[in-house]
């Protein structure tokens, strides 16, 4: 299974935080694992801003563990431009575009993610 990390899927895996769903564990552990350009910019915003404490290595890590980098392409930005207005986070708009365009499932609990047709790993 071809999985895209939602961001707080990703932080939750790197820190062992008991919110990981046992689907979500088996689909990082036997899965091909992307994380997306926006995962990586909206981490960064947080951080910026002090909403955010995550270790300096989260990247090195989730790369270590197979995630490779999903850019964010144009084809990506109309289709989350296009999406139904179900959910108003830019990044996780991104996310679903960039899932639904590349046929990943996404690994989410974001329940504002049901309305859309996007694979979930929740």
């Amino acid at each position: 299974m071809r999985v895209l990390l939602d961001t707080h899927v990703l932080l939750w895996a790197v820190l062992n935080d008991p919110r990981l769903t046992g689907a979500q564990a088996r689909a990082i552990s036997e899965g091909e694992l992307y994380l997306s350009a926006a995962s990586v910019w909206e981490i960064g915003i947080k951080r910026a801003i002090g909403k955010l404490d995550v270790p300096a290595e989260l990247f090195d890590v989730a790369v270590d563990a197979g995630c490779r980098p999903l850019p964010i392409s144009w084809t990506h930005a109309e289709a989350a431009a296009a999406l139904p207005a179900h959910h108003a986070d830019p990044f996780d708009r991104m996310l679903i575009a960039q899932a639904r365009c590349e046929g990943l499932h996404l690994a989410s609990s974001d329940r504002k993610f049901a309305p859309y047709d996007v694979e979930l790993v929740a």
